[in-house]
């Protein structure tokens, strides 16, 4: 649809239907993605609101994870509605759309559905994670009579059945996927954040100092990956923690890679030789004018970055050296391994989770690589 049709889709619409259903009026206008991600998640957030209405005091009381649910929910309906309704107000309904870089690699990726798609499913999980105290009322730990409740197939009161101590799968499946989306998204900003400080200053000092730094780049690299994850997580305690420090100080040297072949472009540009002759430090330059414009591979480095941490994680917990104590993915699988002829349903789940999860960040990479390289756009 034409801009002049988005604008006269909005004004149509009007702030009365997105005072009542936001991203209405968006799909009116013919933008189908953020229309339907608004729609889908203001009337998902009421339907929980009203579901869980008689139980939100007991939610609010559960710890720290009852209060940051709440709180969520109602942050998403709110935003849902304010961003719609500025969207629909904005002036004489024209939206103020970037024409830089950054405005042209969101145009280029909101055209490309399946990134789009993977979006929405990643948002969506996140968003199911921090509220899962009101979207299951039952207790990951809480076991059930082994003599009547063991491997229940999906039913009405557990719509994922039942494990060999009577535990909801369910509710283990969405506990579980706090812990997994939580360790891939900070060990990938511990190694991301690691790997862009070495691989600029590697590529922005160069000489000997690049040489020193990036043969360490290439020891790190050259250690066996997951023995030494073993190792680490066997010796000392499992906690998440520690599962999260250990995989961000193991996976930064391939974005010290990418980051240094940017810089040593960058480099020679005529705005840094500018920075130079002005007289700022090496340390502005680096982090002002080097890190910014070397962002795109990082991003898209994160992204991918993001679903390989969250197989690792889950090979870890498949082989018993995940968080103790804590439903994962990885350990669920390790879990209904030994019963996927009597109870399919353990393994399936979580592995069908995994899959989507990792395929989605994929799609996300992939759309973002394109969005970002001017030589892919169309």
């Amino acid at each position: 649809m034409s801009e002049d049709g988005a604008v006269h889709g909005l004004r149509r619409g009007g702030a009365p239907l997105t005072a009542i259903l936001p991203g209405a009026p968006q799909l009116l206008a013919g933008r189908w993605g953020a229309g339907t991600v608004a729609l889908l998640v203001w009337l998902g957030s009421w339907w929980v609101l009203i579901a869980r209405r008689h139980s939100l005091a007991d939610v609010w009381a559960a710890g720290w994870d009852g209060p940051l649910a709440i709180t969520t929910l109602l942050g998403a309906l709110v935003s849902c509605w304010v961003w719609s309704l500025r969207d629909t107000l904005g002036p004489g309904g024209h939206r103020d759309v970037s024409v830089g870089q950054w405005g042209l690699a969101c145009r280029a990726f909101s055209k490309n559905r399946t990134a789009v798609v993977g979006l929405i499913v990643i948002v969506g999980l996140y968003y199911v994670a921090l509220i899962t105290p009101l979207v299951t009322p039952a207790d990951p730990s809480a076991q059930g009579n082994l003599l009547t409740e063991r491997f229940l197939p999906l039913s009405a009161a557990h719509r994922l059945g039942t494990d060999q101590y009577g535990r909801d799968v369910l509710a283990r499946l969405l506990y579980g996927a706090r812990i997994s989306l939580t360790i891939g998204f900070v060990a990938v900003g511990i190694s991301v954040s690691i790997g862009t400080l070495v691989g600029a200053t590697a590529g922005y000092l160069g000489g000997i100092a690049d040489a020193v730094i990036m043969r360490f780049v290439d020891m790190i690299i050259s250690f066996p990956r997951l023995i030494l994850l073993v190792t680490i997580v066997a010796v000392f305690d499992r906690s998440i923690f520690l599962i999260v420090v250990v995989l961000g100080l193991t996976l930064w040297p391939g974005t010290a890679r990418i980051v240094r072949g940017e810089v040593l472009s960058l480099r020679e540009r005529e705005f840094v030789q500018a920075a130079r002759a002005l007289g700022y430090s090496t340390r502005r330059i680096i982090l002002r004018h080097i890190i910014p414009n070397a962002l795109a591979p990082v991003i898209v480095a994160a992204t991918l970055g993001i679903g390989n941490t969250i197989v690792l994680e889950a090979g870890l917990s498949f082989l018993g050296l995940g968080v103790a104590g804590t439903p994962s993915w990885g350990s669920m699988v390790a879990e209904g391994r030994g019963d996927l002829l009597n109870a399919w349903w353990l393994a399936t789940f979580p592995g069908l989770a995994i899959v989507f999860t990792v395929l989605s960040f994929n799609l996300v990479g992939d759309g973002l690589r394109d969005a970002l390289d001017p030589r892919l756009r169309t």
